[in-house]
């Protein structure tokens, strides 16, 4: 019989006392997931509990991640030189810049999938790392199994019970029992199936086969499980790539509530903005590190490149008045010597690099040739798959041009039925669909992506759906979707799924439709293309109709929201923030509804941890403080390394106080040292203490 089936029985291990046995206490169901909660994050160690098992306190402070004078290329590509960068423990940060830049294969590098070409990487080795595949291969697990053997430590103990069991070794059977009650282990099925359930899967998910399930869920399935997986570090490369706008909203709470160290690729500004506290931007071979969130990055990097335009502007106009000078007099017995000295001063001048401030994206939506007002309705329509299978009834939508709605609903409400239904591909149960006589639609989702011809080129694809088209006119406007030179004549086998995403909107945007359904249209592309799409979208003339997670995206380009709940089809009164806030307040009433087990085991548990805190809290106000200190002194560095790149300093007239900020910046250095070595040795001693 199964661990589960045993329990159910009402199974009980025993051990062996002589020649009698007895019967262990009873099982935790729902033990607490986080034993030990830091004081700032015991106010949502309540909310945590339903989602997942996290660190315990002495795994979270862990050690700082050093990355020292890193380069890094992939092939005869430089993607990264001369990078350092500290990352504290416990900081939430969002890895950013253009597709290719290098963001997964820094990933990879911290992974140990990768081996910088020069410099190193301190401080991860004794980290726990949890890490989200972007690749899941076909088995026949129940996805719920799958999930929680994420957590390697839970599956080895399992896996021995299950043998013990069969072979009724009862006395290392309760030795493993009473492991598994230690790491919160008879609750893992549970927490697996709460963690499906927030992104999305349905209630009989956990026992389907993996197998059963398509790309973009198995994707989701590969988040659940580096969820599941205890951390001290978790990686997750674009995580709401597969998700709608309600799993993209839990998961944005799940994060928030994640008390270890969060390093995340994302394009989702809103959801940046959420959970992360520090930007880590990738840009010309260079990691550029900002304090706040992504809105805050936007109006910093804005700052520092206008700062850098006005240098190089000053500094071009003083190197041309140098040359003009020099080529002038240099020869000239009277001015010999001013003319060497401005060389000299020449030779010193550190240069500047221009300001690169131009997105690689710049297209729009020509207007339609012809158009019908309306261009589309549902009358009294029932949608769905069959007499027994309505999903949708009495909906009634009429698309004008200009109409622009966005969808809302939760998984399964019946959001994609809806679309397949307003473009002709699924047939109605009842009522009538009316299509204008110019209704011209331009259709967009993931599935698109499959339906590209591996072997042709991007010029090749536009040139099928207007033959008679010139070819320069397809380049110039592929040029528009980035795709330029070879990238537009070559064939789009090796292109990346942004790449693709991008060919796939090229070639809705070069057909000109008066109607745009698109469904989730930003996954796989980075902020300067949704930056482009949105701009596109605003000026677009005809109807629209979107769903997306991407709030910062609907927020911008729609006009009105429709919500699909309940079997309906009806206009949401209130903004995005009002449905945030009722799928947030959904998810916390399920909470507070969901039966907790073990709740004189867990008041203990707290208690100790409590008593334990006690004892640690003067040590924590020393490590505290010594991060106060390492953050002032990282500030002022940042700071000093702006004024630094102020040309006029150079000048003679100012040498002094330009020697007067290289002194301060060493005294930095040394301060910053021997902070990280106070640093470095109060958590030894802290996890000394902890272990006792």
């Amino acid at each position: 019989m199964s661990l589960a089936g045993r329990r159910s029985a009402g199974y009980r291990p025993q051990v062996r006392w002589g020649s009698k046995k007895f019967a262990v206490g009873a099982i935790l169901l729902f033990t607490s997931p986080l034993r030990h909660p830091p004081a700032q994050h015991r106010a949502q160690h309540i909310r945590a509990q339903s989602w997942l098992t996290a660190p315990a306190a002495s795994r979270i402070r862990g050690l700082m991640i050093i990355l020292r004078d890193i380069a890094l290329r992939r092939g005869s590509k430089l993607l990264l030189q001369d990078t350092n960068v500290t990352i504290q423990p416990g900081q939430r940060l969002a890895l950013i810049g253009a597709n290719g830049c290098g963001k997964s294969s820094l990933f990879s590098l911290l992974l140990g999938e990768l081996t910088a070409d020069a410099g190193g990487i301190e401080g991860m080795n004794k980290l726990r790392l949890s890490h989200m595949a972007q690749e899941i291969h076909a088995t026949s697990l129940p996805a719920g199994e799958y999930v929680w053997r994420g957590d390697e430590q839970l599956a080895q103990k399992r896996d021995a019970l299950l043998r013990l069991e069969t072979t009724e070794d009862f006395d290392g059977a309760a030795i493993i029992h009473n492991e598994l009650e230690e790491i919160d282990g008879y609750s893992a099925d549970r927490r697996a199936e709460r963690l499906l359930q927030g992104l999305g899967f349905a209630e009989d998910a956990a026992t389907r086969a993996v197998c059963d399930f398509s790309g973009g869920w198995r994707i989701r399935l590969n988040l659940a499980r580096a969820l599941m997986t205890p951390s001290d570090i978790l990686l997750l490369d674009e995580p709401t790539n597969h998700l709608d706008l309600d799993a993209t909203l839990w998961l944005q709470q799940w994060l928030q509530q994640y008390p270890g160290t969060l390093l995340m690729i994302s394009h989702d500004r809103d959801f940046i903005d959420a959970t992360c506290e520090r930007i880590l931007h990738i840009e010309q071979q260079q990691l550029q590190s900002y304090k706040g969130n992504y809105s805050d990055f936007e109006r910093r990097r804005a700052e520092r490149l206008a700062n850098q335009q006005a240098s190089y502007e000053k500094q071009q106009r003083r190197i041309s008045q140098i040359d003009d000078f020099v080529s002038r007099f240099r020869y000239k017995a009277t001015k010999a010597k001013q003319a060497q000295s401005r060389l000299k001063e020449l030779e010193r001048m550190q240069t500047l690099a221009p300001a690169h401030l131009d997105s690689p994206f710049d297209f729009s939506f020509e207007p339609p040739q012809r158009s019908s007002d309306p261009l589309l309705r549902l009358d009294e329509a029932v949608l769905g798959y069959g007499d027994d299978a309505t999903v949708l009834s009495k909906v009634d939508i009429q698309l004008r041009p200009g109409s622009r709605y966005g969808l809302l609903g939760r998984n399964g409400a019946g959001k994609s039925t809806l679309l397949k239904s307003l473009i002709g591909e699924l047939p109605l149960l009842a009522g009538q669909r009316l299509t204008g006589e110019h209704c011209s639609i331009g259709y967009f989702d993931q599935q698109q992506l499959e339906v590209l011809d591996m072997q042709a080129s991007p010029a090749l694809h536009l040139q099928r759906l207007s033959p008679e088209a010139r070819e320069q006119e397809i380049l110039n406007f592929l040029g528009g979707f980035n795709f330029r030179g070879d990238a537009a004549t070559s064939v789009i086998a090796p292109f990346s799924g942004g790449e693709k995403a991008r060919l796939a909107l090229a070639m809705v945007v070069w057909q000109r439709p008066n109607l745009l359904v698109l469904d989730e249209p930003t996954n796989h592309l980075d902020l300067d293309m949704r930056h482009a799409m949105e701009v596109a979208l605003q000026t677009y003339e005809g109807a629209l109709i979107l769903v997306s997670h991407d709030r910062h995206m609907l927020r911008n380009t729609v006009e009105e929201l429709l919500l699909v709940h309940d079997g309906k089809v009806e206009e949401y009164r209130e903004d995005l923030e009002g449905y945030e806030r009722w799928i947030l307040s959904s998810y916390k009433q399920v909470d507070r509804a969901t039966p907790q087990a073990g709740d004189t085991s867990r008041k203990e548990k707290r208690q100790q941890a409590a008593a334990q805190r006690d004892k640690l809290r003067p040590l924590m106000n020393k490590v505290k403080k010594t991060e106060a200190a390492m953050a002032e002194v990282d500030d002022e560095q940042e700071e000093l390394q702006t004024r630094l790149g102020d040309t006029n300093l150079y000048s003679t007239a100012r040498k002094d106080d330009l020697a007067a900020l290289l002194k301060r910046e060493g005294e930095l250095k040394i301060r910053a040292a021997e902070l990280e070595e106070s640093w470095l040795e109060q958590q030894q001693i802290l996890e000394e203490l902890e272990n006792l």
